[in-house]
This record gives C-alpha cells, structure tokens and sequence, in this order.
C-alpha cells in the first residue's frame, strides 16, 4: 500500500532566472521540510487507484503553475494547472518582508528581527490558506504542505 505524500520535489530550472544565496537557503529548508514530512493526495490520481508515493515538479508558464505529478517510478499521472493572479500579491508581500527580514538579521536589534519575523510568517501563513482554497477538490494537503509549496512557489518567481 503506498503512502499519499511527496518523496521527491523538483523545480523547473528554466523558470527561476536569479536567485541569491538567501533564496537558495530558503528553497533547500522547504524542500528538504517538505519531503520529511507532507501529505499530498491527488484526487484524480487517487480515484484512479494510485496511492502514492509521489514524484513532483514545479514550473511556471504563463502566469500559471504547472504541478506535473508522478508515481514513485517517475511516470506521469497529471498536470495540474493553478491560475496565479490571485498570488501575485501575496507573492510580492512575501518577496518585500523577507527582503527586510534578510536586511534585519544582518543589523537589527532581536525585537527587530522578531517583528518583522511575525509579519513574514503571517503573509506566508495568508498565502498558504489561499493555496489550499485553490487546491481544494484537487489535493488533499494539509495546512503545512500548503506552507511550504508557497515557499517554492516564490522562488519561481524570483526576477532579480
């Protein structure tokens, strides 16, 4: 019996165009978070007697998010295709606070760094339940998962 979660993550290369040793730091703490512990049930996949484990890559491409999902053995079970308009926001929330939160750990003051820590993980905490709403009927995930998706959901979009 397979298990519906994600044992291996990859980013489409060609999307990310810059990204600085902060980003990196950032995209290796979600992937590694996000492999040692998700959960992650594609419904269609899952109706189709798949159980998982699951191979996955993220790309972007005209603005959407492709989630080409695979089984264990790499073979393609579907494409799912996310709109984006509703991130762009919340994306460039995300971008903003950790630009100052990277600013902070390097000059500011602990209460500081703390509070704009807390703003940090409140717009990625908004993010990921936006997310889930648009997973929804697609992905059984939970709030987590959801988390750190975000997380590399923004690393795509890095333009620097």
């Amino acid at each position: 019996m397979g298990e519906p979660r994600i044992v291996d993550i990859e980013l489409d290369e060609a999307t990310i165009l810059w990204r600085n040793a902060d980003i990196e730091q950032e995209r290796r703490i979600a992937i590694f978070d996000l492999i040692e512990d998700n959960t992650f049930k594609p419904v269609r996949a899952s109706a189709a007697g798949h159980t998982g484990p699951y191979k996955i890559k993220l790309a972007v491409h005209d603005g959407r998010l492709a989630l080409a999902i695979a089984d264990k053995d790499g073979d393609a079970l579907e494409t799912l295709i996310l709109g984006l308009a509703r991130f762009r926001r919340p994306i460039r929330e995300y971008f903003a606070i950790c630009e100052s939160y990277y600013q902070a750990i390097r000059k500011a003051t602990a209460t500081e760094i703390e509070t704009i820590d807390m703003a940090r993980r409140g717009v990625h905490n908004e993010a990921a339940e936006l997310l889930l709403e648009k997973l929804e009927g697609k992905i059984e995930t939970d709030f987590a998962t959801a988390r750190r998706l975000f997380t590399l959901i923004c690393v795509l979009h890095i333009r620097g």
